[in-house]
């Protein structure tokens, strides 16, 4: 069983900043890659960015040059820095992770924390 958890939500202003945290724990052997997915009310849920073990990334055009995805292998840790807030950027932002244990390779999703840009 993997468990991950999102943190570091809220409010935040336009042109604000904030990081979000996503934690793996339960059986894990090791993290393939790590993803931040949102869903805005009523819309899709769309990839934001995602970080291999490597450490290579990639990003959606709309978060390019904004939003920066980085990893702690040691702490099975995902981090998502988001500077320049829009207020579009506002949705539910969920963690995903592909996690080798000992079952073999599997999906895992968090729970979603919620940013929300306004003034």
């Amino acid at each position: 069983q993997v468990q991950l958890v999102e943190s570091g939500g809220g409010l935040v202003q336009p042109g604000g900043s904030v990081r979000l945290s996503c934690a793996a724990s339960g059986s894990i052997r090791s993290i393939n890659s790590m993803h931040w997915y949102r869903q805005a009310p009523e819309k899709q849920r769309e990839l934001v960015a995602h970080i291999n073990s490597g450490g290579s990334t990639g990003y959606a055009d709309s978060v390019k040059g904004r939003f920066t995805i980085s990893r702690d292998n040691a702490k099975n840790t995902a981090y998502l820095q988001m500077n320049s807030l829009k207020p579009e950027d506002t949705a539910v932002y969920y963690c995903y992770a592909q996690v080798i244990s000992d079952g073999g390779i599997r999906g895992s999703w968090g729970q979603g924390t919620q940013v929300t840009v306004s003034s």
